[in-house]
C-alpha cells in the first residue's frame, strides 16, 4: 500500500511540475527572439560604422539592444528559477523515499527475524502440529504462507523504491547541471549588457559634444516629419469624402477584427515607437511625435501589405523617399521609405503582398510605418501580432 501511496504522490508533483515545465519551452523561445534581435541589431551597428554617420540612430540601436539584452538576462533568471522549484520539488521527492526506504527495511528486517526463528521445517512443521484444533492449525498454517508472501511482496516493493529513488537522482542531477549552464550564460549576458551600457554612454557624450550639429538634425527631422503628417492628413481627408460602399465597411470590420493579429510589414527592429518621447540625450527636448513605428531592417528587405486593401496614393516625402497609402475601409496604412514601389494608384492588394523595397537613406535602412483610423493615428504595435 505504502509504494502505491508514492507513486500517485509522484504522480501529483509530475502534474503539478507540467505547466512550468511548459512555462520553460515558452521562456526559451522569447529568449531565442531576444538573441535573434540583438544578433540583428549587433549587424546593423557594424554596417552603420562603415556607412551612417548619425550618432543618434546608433543610440537608438544600441539602446534597444541593451533593453534587448535585459529583458534576456530577465528570461534566464525566470528560467533559473523555475528549475529550482523543479530541483527543490526532486529534493522533497528524494526525501520520501528515502524515509519509506528506511522504514520498509526496518519491516523487512523484523519479518527476516521471524522467518529465521522458523527456518527448520521440523519446527514449521511441529508449530502447526501442537495446534489445540483443527481451526487454529488451519490459521497458524495460513499465518506461515502469509509471511512468506509478505516477505516477498516486500522485498519487490524496496527494489521499486529504490529504482525509483536511482531515476530521481538522476533527474536532479541533469537538472542542476542544466540550471548551471544557464547561470553560466546569464553571467555571459551580463557582461554584455555592461559592455552596451558603455557603448550607450559613449555616444551620449558624443553626441553632448556637438550639440549644435544635432539640434540642427533635430530641427530638420522635425520640419520632415510635420511635412508628412500634413501630407497624410490630406491624403486621408481626400479618400475619407468618397462615399462609403457596403464592401468599405465589410473591409474596416475585417480590419478592425483583426487587432493585435495583423502581420508585421517587414521583420526588424523597432527603433523609434509611437507617441511623444524626449531626446535620448537631450532629455528636456520633445522629439516630433511619431504618428508610426521606425523599423531597422537589413539593405533589400521588401515591405509587404498587412491586410486586403486599395492603393489609394503614392507619394514622395524628404527624408522618406516613396510611401505608398493603402485604404482599408476607414482604416489605412502608410509604408515609407521605399527605394522602389511594386504597385500602383487604385490597385487592390492582399495580405502579405509586396507593396515596395525599403531603402538605404543615408547609409540607414529603415521603413516608416502607420495604422489611421480615419484621421486618428494608431500605436502600430497594439495593431501587429
Amino acid at each position: 500500500m505504502r509504494i502505491r501511496y508514492y507513486i500517485s504522490v509522484l504522480a501529483v508533483m509530475l502534474l503539478c511540475f507540467a505547466a512550468p515545465a511548459q512555462d520553460i519551452s515558452k521562456k526559451q523561445k522569447e529568449k531565442d527572439k531576444l538573441e535573434k534581435e540583438i544578433e540583428f541589431l549587433n549587424r546593423k551597428l557594424g554596417e552603420n560604422e562603415k556607412k551612417s554617420r548619425n550618432a543618434l540612430n546608433d543610440l537608438s540601436l544600441v539602446r534597444r539592444k541593451v533593453t534587448a539584452r535585459r529583458q534576456l538576462v530577465k528570461k534566464s533568471e525566470e528560467e533559473i528559477n523555475d528549475l529550482n522549484q523543479k530541483i527543490d520539488a526532486k529534493q522533497a521527492a528524494i526525501g520520501s523515499l528515502q524515509e519509506e526506504l528506511r522504514s520498509m527495511g526496518n519491516s523487512y528486517s523484523s519479518l527476516v527475524r521471524t522467518t529465521y526463528k522458523l527456518r527448520d521445517e521440523h519446527l514449521w512443521f511441529m508449530y502447526i502440529l501442537t495446534s489445540d484444533d483443527f481451526p487454529q492449525a488451519t490459521r497458524r498454517y495460513g499465518y506461515m504462507k502469509r509471511l512468506s508472501a509478505q516477505m516477498n511482496n516486500q522485498a519487490t516493493q524496496m527494489l521499486e523504491v529504490r529504482d525509483s529513488l536511482n531515476k530521481e537522482k538522476e533527474e536532479i542531477e541533469g537538472l542542476m547541471t542544466e540550471a548551471q549552464k544557464l547561470k553560466d550564460k546569464r553571467q555571459k549576458d551580463l557582461n554584455s549588457l555592461r559592455k552596451d551600457e558603455k557603448a550607450s554612454a559613449a555616444i551620449v557624450n558624443k553626441l553632448k559634444k556637438d550639440k549644435n550639429t544635432y539640434q540642427k538634425q533635430l530641427a530638420n527631422k522635425q520640419k520632415q516629419v510635420e511635412a508628412l503628417n500634413r501630407q497624410i492628413q490630406k491624403m486621408i481627408s481626400n479618400a475619407g469624402k468618397k462615399t462609403s460602399t457596403a464592401v468599405d465597411v465589410k473591409l474596416a470590420s475585417e480590419f478592425a477584427a483583426n487587432k493585435g493579429k495583423l502581420p508585421w510589414p517587414v521583420s526588424g527592429s523597432v527603433v523609434e515607437q509611437f507617441g511623444q518621447h524626449n531626446h535620448p540625450v537631450y532629455t528636456r527636448v520633445k522629439m516630433p511625435f511619431n504618428n508610426g513605428v521606425t523599423i531597422a531592417v537589413q539593405p533589400g528587405t521588401r515591405a509587404k501589405a498587412v491586410f486586403n486593401g486599395v492603393v489609394q496614393q503614392i507619394v514622395v516625402m524628404p527624408g522618406y523617399n516613396q510611401c505608398v497609402l493603402v485604404q482599408h475601409g476607414n482604416y489605412f496604412t502608410f509604408y515609407c521609405k521605399l527605394k522602389s514601389v511594386a504597385v500602383k494608384t487604385g490597385q487592390k492588394v492582399t495580405t502579405g503582398q509586396v507593396v515596395g523595397t525599403v531603402d538605404t537613406i543615408g547609409g540607414e535602412t529603415q521603413m516608416h510605418f502607420q495604422i489611421w483610423k480615419d484621421s486618428v493615428p494608431q500605436n502600430p504595435e497594439n495593431w501587429l501580432r
